[in-house]
């Protein structure tokens, strides 16, 4: 090799060096970056709010696809949600988040020691999720969205609306553990308003049909069907059924007012979601479920569909309007 080659060769060694170490230290630092794996459980389709729990997730720096594994799991069938939550532990979460009553008693089935976050989860102490609200003391914490104690509230918007109003539907779920206080509630809060609640047994999306077919027969004022996640996977279904046969409907959950039902009333269940992420941050980061406070909600909305109004031939008092948050028109 003649002086001139060689002295090429070396400076090309010298330059590509740096380029090489780089490489090798990038390499270092992905090999390093822990993987977090998160589990999602829930008894409805999560579209509507999976959207904000990942970007509650990204708001706390972590990127899915690199730092975090997110996997969905569900089903409105709840008998599916114990082999849902099964096929979860599979996967090796770091943290598990369920939503709803069903899938939080399934994840607690599937493990004691893996962290839980839960949400739409009305009783968790009466459930035995958690020793107290205050100090869980277990492998679970979460957030209490108190929707079944609004029941009283949301009867008494359907007397504002409808002062004639003596007959409502309940619809439940008896495999829900949280329905037989929303029955006890509703019928008290009924007799209050001296009107009757009706409460229906809906097992399954193959009842509904039949439910709905029977709200004109039965004669019904009003219909509240409870928060439930197979109520509201199919609640276009339901909607339907209520407005063709001009029955005014109110529930607890924005998604349903939004889709055509007559009256929302109560916690805001998309800020919910996003205070869940905050607590699997914490989990992730360290902290123990046992010492993380169940939270309770404290932003509660009014909305009206006042076209949903009108297509049943109701005026909605101004007195009412005022009060909401949000008029869908």
């Amino acid at each position: 090799m003649d002086r001139r080659a060689f002295i090429g060769t070396v400076a090309g060694g010298l330059l590509a060096a740096p380029v090489v170490v780089e490489a090798l230290v990038a390499q270092a630092q992905q090999q390093t970056v822990r993987i977090y794996r998160a589990g999602l459980l829930a008894s409805f389709d999560p579209e509507a709010y999976v959207g904000d729990f990942r970007e509650a997730l990204r708001d706390a720096g972590y990127v899915e696809g690199q730092d975090l594994r997110l996997e969905v799991r569900w089903s409105d069938r709840y008998e599916r949600l114990p082999g849902l939550a099964a096929e979860l532990m599979t996967f090796r979460p770091d943290v598990l988040v369920a939503w709803t009553p069903p899938a939080a008693l399934a994840a607690r089935n599937a493990t004691r020691t893996i962290p839980i976050v839960f949400s739409f989860v009305n009783e968790a102490f009466a459930l035995n999720l958690v020793a107290s609200l205050a100090r869980p003391g277990g492998n679970i914490t979460g957030l209490s969205n108190i929707v079944i104690e609004l029941t009283p509230k949301v009867l008494e918007l359907v007397k504002k609306v409808r002062p004639t109003a003596s007959r409502v539907q309940v619809l439940w779920n008896p495999v829900n553990p949280g329905h037989p206080l929303g029955v006890q509630l509703s019928h008290d809060a009924a007799e209050a308003l001296h009107m009757s609640a009706l409460p229906v047994e809906v097992r399954g999306p193959d009842d509904l049909d039949t439910v709905l077919g029977d709200l004109v027969r039965k004669q019904m004022d009003a219909l509240l069907p409870l928060p439930d996640g197979m109520f509201t996977t199919h609640r276009a279904r339901i909607i339907r059924a209520a407005i063709n046969t001009r029955i005014p409907l109110v529930h607890f959950e924005r998604l349903w007012v939004v889709d055509g039902a007559l009256i929302f009333y109560g916690a805001n269940l998309r800020d919910m979601v996003r205070r869940t992420a905050v607590q699997v941050d914490k989990i992730l980061k360290g902290a123990k479920p046992a010492d993380l406070p169940v939270e309770r909600p404290t932003n509660f909305e009014l909305v009206i569909n006042l076209k949903t109004a009108k297509a049943l031939g109701l005026t909605i008092p101004p007195s009412l309007l005022q009060r909401a948050d949000q008029v869908i028109e």
